[in-house]
This record gives structure tokens, C-alpha cells and sequence, in this order.
């Protein structure tokens, strides 16, 4: 396979060789419902290919942002982004709860993201360990390969633009598997998961083209890594909204919201900074 050439083809090769061990994880040996509560050994098998891949194109971390010497300063820039914008979200939420009569209150545990409304809640530092740890690896393997490396690998050969939406549509797809599996246990109705999944899809990308113009300004990956991180571990995973009633009942309200706004943000500041 001769990856100096046909690099959108080779992209999509790539894409489609971890999204299969992704679908097989996800639908078959389901890892996030046993005792880990994460699907990690995608994302390994992610981060070993993705040292293949660079080692054959004689290509370093380094190459696609991986730069060490701006990993502290750039990391505090994307956790101050997602921050910001999701103290807006948390804000907006707590609104709605208490003009609802159901006011809520910030509580911290380990659980996931559930498309479906259902929490499994998980006590003790053991889980909250691993919840950063599959994190890392999570953001590692995602920002890598659908930012760092997508991006600088098919801009060689194409425009930054046709780079940054091919990866931002790829990005958007892969988020696809949860909710087919959804499908498949009954516990979605194929109605509900068209609409659920054109919309999930769209947020996906659109997170893409955030952390990939992110990545395009600063040149290291390191940004939108550190608010991809924050956005997962942080807000998803370990800070809930619980009320009365439940727990993180308006969380997709919350995600639109804090992922919109910086989106919007975002967009903005390079647009600005491409014509200064």
C-alpha cells in the first residue's frame, strides 16, 4: 500500500480498518458494560496503527502537533475554553430546572454518556482513575488520527479546507456505532435513531472542524485535545446534574449548548485571524 499517493482513499482505508474494531467492540464484545465501563480497545488498536502508519510515511508525533514544548501552556488554553463555555451550559440547565420547579444540584461519580437516558453510577477513586486513563487514551487516539493526522496528511496532497470537512465528516460517522447498537437492543426505534443520528452526527463534525481549525492555528494538537478531554472526562463523565427526578435529564441540552457556543466561538476568531 503505497500511502504517498490516493491519500483520501488511503484516509477512508485507514477510517474503515479502525471503525471496524470499533463496531465489533460496541456491538459485540462490550466492553463499556462490563466492570471497565469503556470501549478502550479501539482506541488502542487506534493509537498502534496510527505509530504503523507514521512510521511508514517516515513521519514523527511530532509532525502532526504532538509538540512537547507547548503541552502545558496550549492544554490550559483548551481547558479554559471548554470551561468557559460549558459554565454557560450548566448555567442555561440549572435555568430550566428550577423555572420547571425541579431544581438540581452538581454531584461528582463516574458514569457515561447514554444516548438512551440510562446511568450506571460508580463510586471510589478506582473508577475515577480509570475514567481519566480511558480518557487520555480516548483523546489520544481521536484528536491523533481524526486531527493531527488527517489533517496534515491529506493537506499534502489537497486545500486545508478539503482536509479539515473530510476529517470532520469521517469524525462525525464513527460516532455512529452507539446508537445502532441502541437499535439493535431495543432500545431505539429506527425512527428515533435516523433523527438521533443525523443530529449526533452533525454535532460530531462540527466538533471536528472546531478542534481541527483549533489545531490549524496553534499548529499543535494540544488544544483541542485538552478541550475534547475536559468535554468527555469532565463534563460527561464525572460532573452530573442530578434533581428529584433523575440524573442529567437535560445533559444533551447542556452538551448543545457548551459545544455550540464554542463552535461558534471558534469560527469566529479564525475567521478574524485568517484576514488580519
Amino acid at each position: 500500500m503505497d500511502l504517498t499517493k490516493n491519500r483520501i482513499k488511503n484516509s477512508i482505508i485507514i477510517f474503515l480498518i479502525c471503525l471496524a474494531v470499533h463496531a465489533f467492540e460496541v456491538l459485540v464484545i462490550r466492553t463499556d458494560e462490563t466492570v471497565v465501563a469503556e470501549c478502550f480497545i479501539n482506541k488502542v488498536f487506534g493509537v498502534i496503527l496510527l505509530f504503523v502508519v507514521l512510521h511508514m510515511l517516515n513521519m514523527s508525533w511530532r509532525n502532526i502537533g504532538f509538540v512537547k514544548e507547548r503541552f502545558l501552556s496550549d492544554c490550559l488554553r483548551g481547558f479554559g475554553i471548554c470551561a468557559v463555555f460549558y459554565s454557560i451550559g450548566f448555567l442555561i440547565e440549572f435555568m430550566i430546572l428550577n423555572m420547571q420547579n425541579n431544581p438540581g444540584h452538581i454531584e461528582f461519580f463516574v458514569t457515561g454518556f447514554s444516548l438512551t437516558g440510562n446511568v450506571v453510577k460508580q463510586t471510589g477513586i478506582g473508577f475515577v482513575v480509570l475514567c481519566i486513563f480511558f480518557n487520555i487514551i480516548n483523546v489520544w487516539m481521536e484528536e491523533g488520527l481524526f486531527r493531527g493526522f488527517y489533517i496534515t496528511y491529506i493537506s499534502e496532497e489537497h486545500s486545508k479546507k478539503t482536509a479539515l470537512f473530510i476529517a470532520a465528516l469521517l469524525f462525525g460517522v464513527w460516532h455512529l456505532v452507539t446508537p445502532f447498537r441502541s437499535v439493535l437492543d431495543g432500545e431505539m426505534t429506527i425512527g428515533v435513531f435516523v433523527v438521533m443520528s443525523i443530529g449526533y452526527m452533525i454535532l460530531s463534525a462540527l466538533m471536528g472542524i472546531k478542534w481541527g481549525l483549533l489545531y490549524e492555528m496553534s499548529g499543535t494538537i494540544w488544544i483541542g485535545l485538552a478541550d475534547h478531554f475536559f468535554n468527555n472526562c469532565v463534563v460527561t463523565n464525572l460532573l452530573h446534574v442530578v434533581t428529584a427526578t433523575g440524573v442529567d435529564e437535560l445533559q444533551i441540552a447542556r452538551v448543545l449548548i457548551g459545544e455550540l457556543t464554542s463552535f461558534i466561538f471558534v469560527v469566529i476568531y479564525a475567521k478574524k485571524r485568517l484576514h488580519s
